[in-house]
């Protein structure tokens, strides 16, 4: 086979088009792709539904949702953890039961050894020993009452020895459920994983821009502006929400206009540093643009 055949096995190299055609048909290995422009959000949309919010709201970690979306998904989230708590209780009340049985089944047991004790002294007495003669001579019997031993019951400790057996069901060994743990009744950002509430949610408010056109707001590719400056938002225009009116303004607002004095454009109001909330946006295909653009996902190695 000639050197530039197209399936050339007769190479002495494993090159690197061969390891990824064959991990791509194996599935073993991490898999990595670059997300390009149309794979990612615009800044407006929601983070769940990946659609413009029709009402949307802000985490203070800045993640734009639709106020609908994320009531059902925190809505979820608490039906999830109560059928979990319900689950975690009735175990709970299980092994307590049980617990109360232990102790109730060992109080018996002491009463139950007590009573066979007194009726050991309590009984007639009789000879300890009898003999019997025989041709070879008189032989020494043990009494009916003494206990025997088994010697397959009895192991080389004089221990009694109970082995598991398939067959009899009593000592066949069982698999016990998996303990449940305590579930957590917090709720959770989907997107940062940190807890969140109901009452955490900062409503926003857009600024549309005032165009003619009789286009929907779904196909215009720019659809807001800074409520201050006017510029045109978007995913390449780094903005935030001020807390106290839920407007949004452009960072270079921010630090050349609104950080001097430290006051509300609107209204007025002191701010702090924490009324200021920089919205989390989607990449620009770029890298830029400061957003995680590759995509990972991990599969099973071959280990030599």
């Amino acid at each position: 086979m000639t050197r530039h055949a197209k399936n050339c096995t007769a190479g002495t190299v494993y090159t690197y088009h061969e390891r990824q055609k064959d991990t791509q048909k194996s599935g073993y290995g991490s898999k990595a792709v670059r997300l390009g422009k149309d794979s990612v959000k615009n800044f407006d949309c929601c983070s769940l539904t990946l659609q413009p919010c029709r009402e949307p709201v802000v985490t203070p970690d800045g993640f734009l949702y639709d106020r609908e979306a994320i009531l059902e998904c925190l809505l979820h989230q608490k039906t999830e953890a109560a059928r979990q708590m319900k689950a975690f209780e009735k175990q709970k009340k299980k092994q307590e039961a049980e617990k109360a049985g232990k102790v109730e089944e060992k109080e018996r047991s002491k009463v139950e050894s007590f009573v066979s004790m007194e009726k050991r002294i309590t009984t007639k007495p009789t000879s300890a020993f009898t003999v019997t003669k025989n041709v070879a001579g008189p032989s020494v019997v043990m009494d009916e009452q003494q206990p025997s031993t088994s010697s397959a019951a009895v192991n080389s400790d004089g221990n009694n020895k109970n082995l598991a057996s398939f067959w009899v069901p009593s000592l066949t060994p069982q698999a016990k459920p998996t303990l449940l743990k305590k579930p957590d009744t917090k709720t959770y950002c989907p997107m940062s994983g940190k807890p969140l509430r109901i009452k955490d949610l900062i409503p926003v408010k857009l600024t549309a821009i005032d165009d003619k056109d009789d286009q929907p707001m779904v196909a215009k590719s720019e659809r807001y502006k800074c409520a201050v400056t006017h510029d045109v938002l978007g995913n390449s225009v780094p903005c935030a929400v001020l807390k106290n009116t839920g407007r949004v303004v452009t960072m270079d607002c921010i630090e050349k206009l609104i950080k001097k004095d430290m006051l509300c454009p609107f209204t007025g109001a002191k701010l702090k540093d924490s009324d200021i909330i920089p919205l989390q946006r989607g990449g620009t295909g770029y890298a830029g643009s400061g957003v995680q653009l590759e995509a990972k996902k991990a599969g099973p190695v071959l280990q030599a």
